[in-house]
């Protein structure tokens, strides 16, 4: 579904103002990286599965 270094949208836009993050870390719990302003953010998968809108770019293998 979505792998390492995926560009995904989120349901709700970060506060500053962008809804693309970057996945950096995946296993249990699921590290993201706002593309605006760089802020990260770390949550169970659980949690990321339901607050994801879609997959944007798919990283390259």
């Amino acid at each position: 579904m979505y792998d390492l270094n995926d560009l995904v949208e989120m349901k709700k836009p970060h506060p500053c103002g962008t809804n693309r993050w970057k996945i950096i870390r995946m296993g249990a719990d699921i590290k993201i990286q706002c593309t605006e302003c760089g802020h990260i953010v770390m949550m169970p998968r659980r949690e990321f599965d339901r607050k994801l809108k879609k997959i944007l770019v798919k990283a390259e293998k």
